[in-house]
C-alpha cells in the first residue's frame, strides 16, 4: 500500500489536529440557549458565495464570501465570528478564520478567499483577506459566533447557537434543511445568491445559482466594513498572495521579482541536506483528481528557516518570487516564516495521470503527487552519478508493446512524420525519479565516499522493469527536466522510510530458446584489450575514489583496462557472458587488433579465448586471421570464435579491404559447416563494425541530420558490404548469408534501409527487444540479418538483455566508484551492447522449431 500524505504518520496528520475544536463529537459542547435562525433579520446572514476566482474567464480572480447585515444596528466583529468550509465528505471544518472590524447596518462585509489561477480582476471591495478555499461545486460554508473552531455535526444544521449562518451546497453532507443547488464549478460566471436577504433555514430556498457576480459595492448598496485584523488597509507587510497567484498560469511566475509577498501554505517536503536548502509548500485542501488551473504548490527557498518548519506545519512565508532556471520558488530570508495556529485542511495527493504537455505540468508543479498509473525505467544512466532514474509513463500507443521510450529511427526511417510522432510521444512520457538532492556521487571525493540511494548490488534497476511506488513524490523542474522527487532527501541509510518506489528485478539468466542445431550470436565486447595501459607510454586514466587507475582514458592506443587487475574483472564478465549466451559461432566486435602493438593480430582474441575454456574446457576455439591483411587497420577490430564440436571453419577468413571502410573496421567473413554434415550445410557469417556515430563534421553530407554523424559513410559501407557478400556466395559456394555485428545505425535509419533492399532479413525484427541504451530511449544498433536462403532455415531470434538494461555502475570500469562495491564477475553490464542471437537449421531437410 502507497503511503500518503494524508494516510501517513507524518507530522502532516498535525494539520487537522489544529482542527481539534471541528471533530470533537456533536455533543461535546451542548448550547446553553437556543437562538434561532436569522428569519426576523437579527444577525449577520451569507448573502452570496462566488466559488471559482481566478479560472479561465472569470470576472474576479479571488473566490469570496459575502455577509451582509440586515439590522439596523453596527455589528462587532472581534473575537466574536469566524468563517469556516469543510469538504463535501469531511466532519470537520479545518479551515476556519478569526473575523475582525465592523459590518455596518444594511451593509456589506466581503471576505476575500483563495483563488484557482490568476484569470480576473481584482474585487473591488475587500474587507478582510482569509485564507479560506471553498470547492467550487460543493461543500459546507458556515459563519459561527465564535473566533475559535467549534464542533459541528454533519446533516441539517439548524438552531444550532454556535451557528450563526451556514451553506451547503452541492453533494454536501452538512446544510440547513436542504442543500442549495449545485454550481457549474469553472464552466460557468455564476455564484451562489440569497434572495432578497431572506433567511428560512432551507439552503435550497433561500439560495439561487446567480450568472451574476456581485461583491460588496457591486450590489448597488453601502460597503459598510472596516478595518479587522485580516483587512488588507491595516496590514503593514507585504501583501498576501495565495499560492496560485505567485505560481500564475505560464511557464513563470508573473509578480515582480524584486517585490516580497506573503503566503500561506502547509509544508508538504523538506530539505535542509542535499543541496536544495528549502521546502515546499501547498495551499490547505487542495490536490485530488483534478488539474488545478494553476498549481497550488510551490518551492521555498530558505537555507535560513528550512531547519525551522517540518512537513505538516501550517506556515505564512515572506519572500520575493523567483524563477530557477524554470522552477518558481520563493526566495525567503532569516524570519521569514511564520508558523500559523488556525486550521488548515489537509492536503491531497495529486491522483491524475502524467500531464503529457510542459502547460498541464506548469499547472501541477511544486504539489504531491501521487504516481498512480503504470510507470517503467527507461534510462539508468545516470544513478551512478546522480542518483537518477528516468520512467516512461504507460505503454507507447505508436510502438506495440514498448514500455520503454523508443529511439525514433528504431521503428521509422529519420525525417518522416512517424519519426516525429515518436519523439513527441516520448517526451510526454518521460519524467525522471530524483533523490532530493543535488550531489554529484562522481565528484568529490568525499562525495564518492557516500554510499548511493536507489541501487543495492541486490536490487539492480533496470530499464524496462515495472516501478512501485509506495509513496508520494514532489513534482518539480531542476536541471531542464521534470521530476519526481521524495519528500525530503534519499540516503542509503533512510532508504526504508524515504524511498519512494521499488523496482522489479527482470534479469533472465539466459537467453530465450532459439532453437536449430546451429546458434550464431553477435556481441560487442566493450574494448577488451589484453594490452593494458601500464604496458605503454603515456597512458592517462579514468581512476576510482582512492585515485587507482582503471580504465585508459587517452594518450596512447590502448582502450581498455589500465592494468591486469583491472583486465581480470572484464575478463570475468565477459567471459560468463559468451559462456552463458551458449552460441556456437560468435562474431565479436571491439576486440584489441594486437597487431597495433607488434604482436600477433590474434592475441587478444586467443587469449579470450583461453579464459573461456579456462571457464569451459575445450569448449572454444577461434578463426585465424587470414594471410592478406589491410595495409592499414584500427586498433579494434573484428572477430570470431567458436565451438568445434559444432561447427568448423572452411577455408580461410577473408577481410574486405575497400576504401569505404577507411574510417571504419573492415568486415571479416568466414564460412562455416556442420561438423559431419556436407557443403549443403555450410553458411557465411560477416561481422562488421561500421562507422560510429560521434565527432561527426558541422557541414557535408556526414553532418548530423537526424541519423547521428557520419550517416554517408554508413551507407557507403552497407553498399561495399552488400557486394562483398555477393562475391562470396560464388567464393563460398553458399547462398546462405548471414551479417553481424554492430552496424551503428538504428533499425530504420539509411544503412539499414541498403540492406534490406538488397534483400537481407533483419532477424531483430523477431525479438521485438534492443540492443542499447543512448540519451533515455532504446533501440538496436547491433544486428543480425540472413539471406533469403538463409532466413528461411532461421528458427528463433532473442536479444539478451543483459547489458544495456544494466545500471552502468555495475560494469568494471566504474569498480570503487562508489563506497557500495556494485562489481561481480556476472554477466550483467559485461559491456554497454546486448548481443543478439539466432538459431537455425543448417539443411533445408533438417526439422524446425516453430518461429517466434
Amino acid at each position: 500500500m502507497r503511503t500518503s500524505l494524508l494516510r501517513a504518520g507524518t507530522a502532516l496528520a498535525a494539520a487537522a489536529v489544529l482542527a481539534a475544536g471541528f471533530t470533537a463529537p456533536a455533543g461535546a459542547l451542548a448550547p446553553a440557549v437556543v437562538i434561532p435562525a436569522n428569519v426576523s433579520s437579527t444577525d449577520l446572514i451569507i448573502n452570496e458565495a462566488y466559488l471559482v476566482g481566478g479560472s479561465a474567464g472569470q470576472p474576479y480572480k479571488n473566490k469570496f464570501i459575502e455577509l451582509y447585515n440586515p439590522t439596523a444596528n453596527d455589528i462587532v466583529l472581534d473575537g466574536k465570528y469566524s468563517i469556516a468550509f469543510r469538504s463535501a465528505s469531511a466532519s470537520t471544518h479545518p479551515q476556519n478564520f478569526a473575523l475582525k472590524g465592523t459590518v455596518k447596518a444594511k451593509s456589506y462585509f466581503v471576505i476575500q478567499g483563495g483563488s484557482n489561477a490568476t484569470n480576473g480582476g481584482a474585487l473591488p471591495q475587500v474587507d478582510a483577506v482569509a485564507g479560506i478555499n471553498p470547492s467550487g461545486t460543493t461543500g459546507t460554508i458556515v459563519l459561527t459566533r465564535s473566533a475559535s473552531a467549534i464542533s459541528l455535526p454533519t446533516g441539517s444544521v439548524v438552531n444550532n447557537a454556535q451557528v450563526v449562518d451556514l451553506l451547503g451546497y452541492g453533494a454536501s453532507n452538512t446544510y440547513e434543511t436542504a442543500l442549495a443547488p449545485t454550481p457549474q464549478g469553472t464552466k460557468a460566471v455564476e455564484s451562489l445568491n440569497r434572495t432578497n436577504f431572506v433567511d428560512t433555514d432551507d439552503n435550497s430556498k433561500d439560495f439561487t445559482v446567480n450568472a451574476s457576480v456581485t461583491p460588496g459595492a457591486a450590489n448597488g448598496g453601502t460597503t459598510g466594513g472596516e478595518p479587522g485584523g485580516e483587512n488588507p488597509g491595516e496590514e503593514t507587510g507585504p501583501e498576501l498572495k495565495t499560492i496560485a497567484e505567485i505560481q500564475g498560469t505560464g511557464a513563470a511566475t508573473e509578480l515582480p521579482k524584486d517585490t516580497a509577498v506573503r503566503t500561506r501554505g502547509i509544508v508538504t517536503a523538506t530539505y535542509p541536506t542535499g543541496g536544495f536548502n528549502g521546502y515546499y509548500i501547498q495551499t490547505p485542501g487542495t490536490g485530488g483528481d483534478a488539474l488545478p488551473e494553476a498549481s497550488q504548490g510551490i518551492f521555498v527557498y530558505s537555507a535560513a528557516t528550512v531547519n525551522e518548519v517540518k512537513i505538516g506545519d501550517y506556515v505564512e512565508v515572506t519572500g520575493k518570487p523567483a524563477e530557477y532556471y524554470g522552477l518558481s520558488q520563493l526566495t525567503v530570508t532569516k524570519g521569514g516564516v511564520k508558523q500559523l495556529t488556525e486550521p488548515a485542511e489537509a492536503i491531497k495527493p495529486l491522483t491524475i495521470a502524467w500531464p503529457k504537455t510542459d502547460a498541464e505540468r506548469e499547472r501541477v508543479e511544486g504539489m504531491v503527487f501521487n504516481p498512480s498509473g503504470k510507470y517503467t525505467v527507461a534510462d539508468n544512466y545516470s544513478l551512478n552519478q546522480y542518483a537518477e532514474i528516468g520512467l516512461a509513463f504507460g505503454e507507447s500507443s505508436l510502438v506495440p508493446g514498448a514500455d520503454e521510450l523508443i529511439q525514433p529511427t528504431d521503428v521509422a526511417e529519420a525525417g518522416t512524420a512517424e519519426a516525429q510522432a515518436v519523439a513527441t510521444e516520448n517526451y510526454q512520457r518521460g519524467v525522471k525519479l530524483d533523490d532530493g538532492a543535488t550531489t554529484n556521487f562522481m565528484g568529490s571525493t568525499a562525495n564518492k565516499a557516500i554510499p548511493l540511494p536507489y541501487l543495492t548490488p541486490e536490487a539492480p534497476i533496470r530499464v524496462g522493469a515495472p516501478v512501485n511506488f509506495q509513496s508520494d513524490v514532489i513534482l518539480d523542474y531542476r536541471n531542464e527536466a521534470w521530476k519526481f522527487q521524495p519528500l525530503t532527501q534519499l540516503t542509503a541509510g533512510n532508504a526504508a522510510s524515504v524511498q519512494p518506489a521499488t523496482f522489479v528485478n527482470t534479469r533472465t539468466a539466459a537467453p530465450d530458446e532459439v532453437g536449430g542445431n546451429v546458434k550464431l550470436a553477435s556481441f560487442n565486447v566493450l574494448n577488451y584489450f589484453t594490452t593494458t595501459g601500464d604496458q605503454l607510454e603515456g597512458c592517462t586514466y579514468y581512476t576510482d575514489r582512492a585515485g587507482n587507475p582503471l580504465t585508459v582514458r587517452g594518450g596512447c592506443l590502448a582502450r581498455g583496462a589500465a592494468n591486469a587487475e583491472n583486465l581480470k574483472r572484464q575478463q570475468g564478465k565477459i567471459v560468463a557472458a559468451i559462456n552463458g549466451l551458449d552460441a556456437d559461432v560468435v562474431s565479436l566486435e571491439e576486440i584489441e587488433n594486437s597487431a597495433a602493438f607488434g604482436k600477433d593480430r590474434d592475441e587478444a582474441l586467443s587469449t579470450l579465448v583461453d579464459a573461456l575454456n579456462a571457464d569451459r574446457p575445450g569448449t572454444w576455439d577461434y578463426v585465424r586471421s587470414p594471410e592478406a591483411l589491410p595495409a592499414s587497420e584500427d586498433v579494434i577490430r573484428t572477430a570470431f570464435i567458436f565451438k568445434p564440436s559444432v561447427v568448423k571453419p572452411i577455408d580461410e577468413s577473408i577481410i574486405l579491404d575497400d576504401a569505404a571502410f577507411s574510417n571504419a573496421r573492415q568486415p571479416l567473413a568466414q564460412a562455416f559447416q556442420k561438423v559431419g554434415g556436407n557443403a549443403k550445410s555450410r553458411f557465411v557469417a560477416i561481422v562488421n563494425h561500421f562507422k560510429s556515430k560521434g565527432s561527426a563534421p558541422a557541414t557535408g553530407e556526414n553532418a548530423d541530420t537526424g541519423q547521428g554523424g557520419w550517416n554517408a559513410a554508413r551507407v557507403g559501407q552497407a553498399e561495399a558490404l552488400v557486394k562483398f557478400a555477393d562475391s562470396l556466395k560464388t567464393q563460398r559456394n553458399t547462398d546462405k548469408i548471414f551479417l553481424t555485428g554492430d552496424f551503428n545505425s538504428y533499425s530504420q535509419e539509411d544503412p539499414m534501409q541498403v540492406l534490406y533492399n538488397a534483400g537481407y532479413i533483419s532477424q531483430n525484427a523477431k525479438t521485438g527487444d534492443y540492443t542499447y541504451l543512448f540519451d533515455g530511449v532504446v533501440g538496436s544498433l547491433d544486428h543480425i540479418l540472413a539471406s533469403p536462403a538463409a532466413n528461411s532455415l532461421v528458427t528463433g531470434a532473442d536479444i539478451w538483455n543483459i547489458n544495456a538494461d544494466e545500471p552502468i555502475a555495475l560494469e568494471y570500469s566504474r569498480y570503487n566508484y562508489n563506497a557500495t562495491d556494485f562489481y561481480a564477475p556476472s554477466p550483467y553490464r559485461a559491456s554497454d551492447h546486448d548481443p543478439v542471437i539466432v538459431g537455425f537449421y543448417v539443411d533445408k531437410n533438417s526439422p524446425k522449431a516453430v518461429k517466434k
